[in-house]
């Protein structure tokens, strides 16, 4: 499935949150998220910008393969697949046991929210701040789907750059500037 998604960075997400309050935006939920990046033997995913995560969210945990970003896009746009897998600790060790090694854990507390036909979090992300997320749940329903999301974001009071980075782009580059 292609992800289109609109990521930037705000000063109050309790403003977004009121917003989409007033918008009738439904809320589905909080929950904390401890995503665990892994890297391939074979490949350097931070070469070939790709990405294998193992998601805990809650009581479900996902493992999440992103392939490279797709260029044209003004935001960020990959293909990604996702599965539910019934232990997220037994999956780490199957990968580690492959070769696999451990890149980095992103930790965060996610809101979702329904808002017309997307998906909006919004994220407290330990080491990074706030972020809003904004993604299509089906970009090939949309006829431009890149400006559609923009355009909500707008609607809710996301303005300014997009960020294409990844939180653990984000959180590796921090990391860099500190050991400097």
């Amino acid at each position: 499935m292609l992800e289109i998604e609109l990521k930037a960075r705000v000063n109050d997400l309790a403003e977004v949150r009121k917003k989409l309050f007033s918008l009738h935006a439904e809320r589905e939920g909080r929950v904390l998220e401890r995503d665990l990046y892994l890297n391939a033997p074979h490949r350097d995913f931070g070469v070939t910008d790709e990405a294998l995560r193992i998601r805990h969210a809650g009581e479900k945990c996902t493992v999440t393969y992103k392939g490279q970003k797709k260029p044209g896009f003004h935001l960020k746009a990959r293909d990604e697949f996702n599965c539910g897998v019934e232990s997220g600790d037994v999956m780490a060790r199957i990968f580690l046991s492959l070769g696999f090694t451990r890149v980095a854990e992103v930790t965060k507390w996610r809101e979702y929210y329904r808002f017309r036909d997307a998906t909006v979090c919004l994220d407290e992300v330990e080491g990074l701040g706030e972020f809003v997320e904004i993604e299509l749940k089906d970009p090939g329903g949309v006829e431009f789907p890149a400006e559609h999301v923009v355009t909500l974001g707008k609607e809710i009071g996301v303005t300014g750059e997009p960020i294409l980075s990844s939180y653990l782009e984000l959180l590796l580059e921090k990391e860099k500037e500190f050991q400097a």
